[in-house]
């Protein structure tokens, strides 16, 4: 088995790409919990969904640029790395691995790697 075959095994199919449209956010359910899918710029990325501030979606917050607004508390964060970028929000987010293939977003846990070194895929064969 060559390594991108075993890699594959370890991501798992969530949502169409196409249910992304740019610039904005979807919930899909991954490993048991909630996550918050972002597509920016043509790539995708995922975070967990739930605020680390307060008990709040993040797929229902507020997409700008890189960044994801809590619409509980407007506390930010950069959906790339996870990172906090506004108060009140003081820990990071738990970001997870992503690749999309055929039009399929696929998550995995942030310690499998991607095909790309930011830990996501460009969508490939796709436009939108």
């Amino acid at each position: 088995m060559d390594q991108t075959a075993h890699m594959h095994e370890t991501f798992s199919q969530t949502i169409e790409l196409a249910d992304l449209p740019e610039g904005e956010s979807r919930r899909c359910q991954f490993d048991g919990a909630a996550v918050a899918l972002f597509r920016v710029e043509g790539c995708v990325y995922a975070t967990q969904d739930e605020c680390t501030h307060g008990r709040a979606s993040l797929a229902d917050g507020y997409l700008i640029g890189d960044e994801v607004e809590c619409p509980l508390h407007q506390g930010m964060f950069n959906v790339r790395t996870g990172a906090v970028t506004a108060a009140p929000c003081t820990q990071a987010l738990k970001t997870y691995a992503v690749e999309v293939r055929d039009g399929v977003i696929y998550l995995a846990p942030s310690s499998a790697k991607a095909e790309s070194p930011t830990g996501q895929t460009p969508p490939k064969g796709d436009t939108a």
